[in-house]
């Protein structure tokens, strides 16, 4: 039986769930994503005519093609692949794919997939948006150009392998240029005040002093000429204040939201997201709108009234702040106000919750508050103290969405009362720097500055870590000292006390190759990194999706531009984008001792590279320093390496020195992890304990030993190894009672290390 209607998707999850709204007339298949791109070797863009593109047919993708062949054969075709410009690309490669006119074929496009929303589109199809598609295509063949010609200078000039992209490369430098001024930033201490005092009737009020100290000197006089000052309350401040909601989900806001209030990572959001949408169960995730259908409206004003009163209830249309928004038309939210509940796990359960909560609350009254300051002021003193209290009258929108503070309630107060003191406690406060991104903040940035779209923050922060210019980590923190200082009735009291700074979860920092990469690309490519240049690509992009500008034209207006700089760079100096810095001469050899960034990071290197017969020796940076902090005697000190440390109480020479993963030491082919002590300054005695400990865990660890070989107990359970490969414990052998030879039967069996199985497909015969 031949198909009469052909609907075609990119997802099986999305197939599925529009193939339950459709008769038996209707046949929905998914077609994986693109069928089409450029392909993964060669530019495939020729630039002497018009930059046009050439595209093929994946090899993973052949099968899948030929089968929407054959069912769009005498079938009606419908395209429903996604409403942004990827989707719509998806929809004119598949037209080109199955030999389809683009102008005549039926395309629908809807915000979720219900069966109203299906339905509808069926009735009102469009033909592909030509334009949306070019705008697209430039966005691909744009970071291809840059992506293809500007990373094979990276990989002559910095290090090989290395890749640049027009939106990753500026988002490694928004990284960069943030921890360089944390690092440059200088912390300066102040001293706040902050008073206890009672009532006639013994309640407590608690006021800060209005202005801070400069100095710990200036917080002990205050004190000190506040030991027989009379307080009292010069004045009372009452004003009513209203907290309104937040908009409906965008997908950045959605990103920086699951990251405060849930932890998730932003692609961990975004695949969350997509099953949410593809089941049903939210509107499409990609989008900078914040509009709202009417539907929705209605929906959300039904649900309110019904659910918490007429008083809760305000309709809100929202504006998008973005005045190119085109991703989607409406904001993310639910299907249905119905169901609080839905997803298919506990993940994209609290997901869909925050997503719900979100479009409710932003259709709800705004919170009213009851703010009260009171001035409290000091006989004999400029400066009063203040005190604030915050009473919640009506939650409004905090009933669903909270997050509100609690109510500071103050006593009743009246001007002219006087208030016993009974502590002032001055404490040492630090300016604080410019924060580190995370995942969340970083999209904020890059959506602040217009750099991007919401379809590419995701894939853009998972690049830049995957390749090496950012890591993703916990900051431990460092410890100072902050002084304090508290006037009671008994007098003045001092004391100093530890604290934690800079301790923080999940932040975004650059490495070494991130900070040279950047500056060579600023130096040479600044056009490409330019903040303003990336955000001015995205608008022409958007005036090529009207149908407005020629997509070629734009790439050509870019080229001109680019080529030379592609030409200017082959004559710049491996050794002048390595950061190379000489440090001073060795008084022994008379050698340079340099500091640059080498093929594995920085490093540190004695003579030059040319023109001498002896090789130049290198070593690693002393750990807690940078190309830019480390100096002259702190370098000659790690040629000294690897430093003879002592013996072994049976006489095994010790080494100690630095490696891959920090300082070490070294007994034959034992290797000891020796943090947190340095290879310089460890002393025989300790050298020998650590090897003793690493040795008995060893032993612990050994069920056989035969010399060269030995049965081990490991992670993942007991293992045969020589040192160079490993071979699996069969199930029904003992591990004990293996012997040498079947020892070495198992290890000629086994894979060479790094060489696991691969699974590929079968090629047909």
């Amino acid at each position: 039986m031949s198909t009469k209607n052909l609907v075609i998707v990119e997802s099986p999850a999305k197939a599925r769930t529009i193939e339950k709204y459709l008769g038996k007339d209707y046949t929905v298949l998914s077609s994986f994503g693109h069928i089409r791109d450029l392909p993964t070797k060669g530019m495939s863009i020729d630039k002497e005519n018009g930059f046009t593109p050439t595209y093929e047919i994946p090899v993973d993708k052949k099968k899948v093609v030929a089968e929407l062949k054959k069912q769009a054969k005498g079938a009606t075709v419908w395209l429903a692949s996604d409403e942004d410009r990827e989707g719509e690309a998806i929809s004119w490669h598949l037209c080109e794919a199955l030999k389809l006119d683009p102008k005549t074929t039926k395309r629908i496009v809807f915000h979720e997939i219900t069966k109203n929303a299906i339905l509808e589109a069926i009735k009102q199809p469009r033909t592909v948006d030509l334009h949306l598609v070019d705008a697209q295509q430039a966005r691909r063949v744009l970071d291809r150009l840059v992506g293809y010609e500007l990373s094979p200078v990276l990989w002559k000039k910095v290090r090989p392998g290395l890749s640049a992209g027009r939106v990753q490369s500026v988002a490694v430098r928004i990284i960069v240029e943030r921890e360089r001024e944390i690092k440059a930033f200088e912390s300066e201490s102040s001293f706040k005040i902050f008073g206890t005092f009672t009532t006639s009737d013994k309640r407590e009020v608690t006021a800060e002093r209005a202005e801070k100290l400069a100095s710990y000197n200036d917080a002990l006089s205050v004190l000190a000429s506040s030991k027989d000052a009379v307080f009292s309350v010069v004045s009372i401040d009452q004003k009513p204040g209203s907290k309104n909601p937040s908009a409906p989900f965008t997908t950045s806001t959605l990103q920086q939201e699951a990251s405060r209030r849930l932890g998730y990572g932003v692609r961990q959001t975004m695949t969350l997201a997509q099953r949410l949408y593809e089941n049903g169960h939210i509107t499409y995730m990609r989008t900078d709108s914040t509009n709202l259908s009417g539907q929705a409206i209605a929906a959300a004003s039904d649900y309110i009234t019904s659910r918490f009163g007429k008083e809760y209830h305000q309709v809100r249309q929202f504006k998008t702040k973005n005045a190119s928004a085109q991703e989607a038309h409406e904001a993310i939210r639910p299907t249905s106000v119905a169901s609080l509940e839905k997803g298919a796990d506990a993940q994209q359960q609290k997901l869909y919750k925050l997503i719900w909560q979100r479009f409710i609350a932003s259709q709800m009254a705004p919170a009213s508050i009851q703010k009260t300051e009171v001035t409290i002021s000091a006989s004999g003193q400029k400066i009063p103290y203040i005190a604030k209290g915050e009473v919640l009258q009506f939650d409004g929108f905090l009933a669903v969405y909270g997050g509100g503070k609690d109510d500071v309630i103050l006593p009743q107060l009246a001007v002219g009362d006087t208030l016993l003191r009974q502590t002032l406690n001055a404490t040492e406060v630090f300016s604080r720097g410019p924060a580190r991104f995370s995942e969340a903040s970083l999209v904020k940035a890059l959506e602040e500055m217009g750099i991007g779209r919401p379809s590419t923050y995701a894939p853009t922060i998972s690049t830049i870590q995957t390749r090496g210019y950012v890591e993703k980590t916990d900051l431990q923190g460092t410890q100072r000292s902050v002084r304090h200082a508290v006037l009671s009735n008994s007098g003045i009291t001092e004391q100093t006390t530890e604290e934690t700074t800079g301790a923080d979860k999940g932040k975004l920092l650059p490495t070494a190759l991130a900070e040279m990469t950047t500056d060579f690309l600023v130096k040479y490519f600044a056009p490409i990194v330019d903040f303003d240049f990336t955000a001015k690509a995205e608008a022409e992009f958007d005036l090529i999706a009207e149908g407005k500008t020629a997509w070629n034209s734009m790439i050509a207006d870019f080229y001109t531009d680019f080529k030379p700089l592609i030409s200017a760079s082959a004559d710049v100096s491996r050794a002048e984008t390595s950061q190379s810095k000489t440090l001073g001469t060795d008084p022994k050899t008379g050698k340079p001792v340099i500091a640059r960034f080498g093929r594995f990071g920085p490093m540190l290197q004695l003579g030059e590279v040319e023109g001498e017969e002896e090789k130049p020796k290198f070593a690693p940076l002393p750990e807690g320093t940078t190309l830019d902090s480390v100096t002259f005697e702190q370098a000659i000190e790690m040629f000294k390496l690897p430093r003879v440390v002592g013996t072994t109480e049976d006489g095994r020479e010790i080494k100690a020195n630095v490696g891959r993963f920090g300082p070490y030491i070294v007994v034959g082919k034992l290797f000891v992890s020796i943090k947190p002590h340095g290879p310089l300054d460890i002393d025989e005695q300790t050298a020998r304990t650590l090897i003793t400990e690493k040795e008995n865990a060893a032993a612990e660890n050994t069920i056989a030993d035969f010399g060269t070989i030995r049965v081990l107990k490991g992670r993942y359970g007991p293992y045969i190894t020589d040192g160079k490969k490993n071979a699996k414990i069969p199930k029904d052998t003992k591990p004990e009672k293996i012997t040498e030879a079947q020892a070495k039967i198992l290890l000629a069996e086994a894979p060479a290390k790094g060489k696991g199985r691969r699974f590929t497909k079968k090629a047909k015969k």
